[in-house]
């Protein structure tokens, strides 16, 4: 338990003074955001700092902070260390700046910043990228909040033939369709502070169970540093990429920058963007904890984090809180994803509405730009449910994809940063970073290029160092151009 302590206090001091670095750093002013600016009724509305907060943090928490975690701790106590500093000096930092910059440059969506500030040759393989990644993530989030709904509170299957599935599927994807097209102060606004309550509720719950009921935890010094799973799988990049949204995601820099068009004032910043990132790291270490806690009580194996981290939600809710209160903290669970999709749903429409120059305030034109990527989605999703392992491959696409879109944002903040002189090291490290995790991962991965792990660490290596310097010459040639 002392290691996890340390992770907790790690988190919670290092986002109070890294915070204020950022904070010092981005310098927030009095200036009138884009929500006041531009406001139009319907993505352009100032809305409260606490309303903005409990969306961000509903919108950047899906099941990733929860599912990863589980399976990332096979690796041991050292994910209870690399969480929280990761989240701290890497994910807090991704949102806040993502957010800011857009808050500074018209509530731009990141493919426009990408344009912006990486020219159009970029912005065309970025916007690719991330529709598609928006795309797999809403898939991903009817497929994982329905399955657990049926096995977990209806006590049902989740094969394909059961009908019970399929209801719940189309309940949610009705409400994505709805969440996608109103004003999102008159769907979104209203009823996530509801969400966020339970969501919380949920995590201090599991987290002061891990207590009260005794669960046994590893500390790091008797453990050692477990680089490689039981399943052979490597730490650097398999951890990294399993446990994205408890550290750095791609997708968060989407939902900060959507979030940055209600934000009445700048110096709400740092609690909207920075801190609601540090409450998912939070998360994220409150379910690796009841899940190692889990295999130690004998509860669970690591067969089942590995393969089965939904039937392990259901076995450390219910074991913490008993039947009421796990129902509680498996329904904060389910909630997690759609308050997710809707607004990754909602983030493709408003990126592809401004990549053609489509006006969405009108009520048909948005209609009608929304009724293919639902039908695009609700294809992938019956593939995915038809295949035996459909799910798998689109976890993996997506996961990839997840922190390669975050090595985008990376990029695009640390050319702001040198253009703005400002310490952009403090965006080119974790950027250098994720660089390598991803492409040490494709490179060996059955997915991608299948190479030995020797051969794509060293090419992974090259890769990345040539990253680094060109995003410091490009940054310097767009500073002098800017100068």
């Amino acid at each position: 338990m002392i290691t996890f302590l340390i992770g907790i206090a790690v988190l919670v001091i290092g986002a109070f003074i890294y915070g204020r670095v950022c904070e010092k750093v981005i310098r927030p002013t009095d200036r009138k955001t884009p929500a006041v600016e531009k406001y139009d009724g319907v993505d352009f509305v100032p809305m409260k700092k606490w309303k903005n907060s409990l969306i961000e943090l509903l919108n950047i928490a899906g099941t990733g902070p929860i599912l990863g975690p589980i399976q990332g701790i096979l690796f041991g106590p050292i994910a209870f260390i690399t969480i929280p500093l990761g989240c701290v000096i890497g994910g807090a930092f991704h949102d806040y700046m993502s957010g800011m910059i857009s808050v500074r440059n018209d509530g731009e969506q990141m493919p426009s910043l990408v344009k912006r500030f990486l020219g159009k040759y970029v912005y065309v393989i970025y916007n690719v990228f991330v529709c598609l990644m928006l795309l797999l993530l809403g898939v991903v989030f009817i497929y994982t909040p329905g399955d657990l709904f049926v096995t977990q509170i209806l006590g049902g299957e989740s094969g394909l033939g059961n009908p019970a599935i399929w209801i719940v599927y189309g309940v949610i994807f009705a409400y994505y369709i709805i969440a996608t097209l109103l004003p999102i102060d008159k769907i979104i606004g209203k009823i996530y502070p509801v969400f966020g309550a339970i969501l919380l509720l949920s995590a201090v719950g599991v987290f002061a169970g891990l207590f009260f009921n005794g669960y046994p935890l590893d500390e790091i010094w008797e453990t050692g540093l477990n680089f490689v799973n039981p399943f052979g799988e490597h730490f650097i990049p398999i951890f990294f990429v399993t446990v994205a949204c408890g550290i750095v995601s791609g997708f968060h820099s989407t939902q900060a920058t959507l979030i940055s068009r209600t934000m009445g004032d700048e110096r709400e910043g740092r609690m909207t963007f920075y801190n609601m990132m540090i409450l998912e790291g939070f998360i994220a270490m409150v379910w690796a904890a009841a899940a190692m806690g889990a295999v130690n009580l004998g509860l669970a194996t690591n067969d089942m984090l590995h393969d089965q981290a939904t039937s392990v939600v259901g076995i450390v809710a219910k074991d913490m809180l008993g039947s009421i209160g796990g129902l509680i903290a498996i329904i904060g669970v389910i909630v997690l994803p759609i308050t997710s999709g809707d607004t990754a749903l909602r983030s493709l429409r408003i990126i592809i509405s401004e990549a053609f120059r489509i006006d969405t305030t009108k009520k048909r034109s948005s209609l009608m730009l929304a009724l293919p990527i639902f039908i695009v989605v609700a294809a992938i999703l019956v593939w995915a449910k038809a295949d035996t392992s459909g799910f798998n491959v689109l976890w993996r696409y997506f996961s990839w994809a997840n922190e390669s879109t975050a090595v985008f944002a990376f990029t695009m903040i640390s050319v702001y940063m040198i253009r703005h002189k400002m310490p952009y090291l403090m965006s080119l490290i974790p950027g250098m970073f994720y660089m390598y995790v991803v492409t040490s991962y494709i490179l060996n991965a059955q997915i991608g290029f299948n190479l030995p792990w020797a051969a794509a660490y060293i090419v992974s290596a090259v890769l990345t160092l040539a990253y680094g310097a060109a995003i410091v010459i490009y940054g310097r040639k767009q500073q002098r151009t800017a100068g």
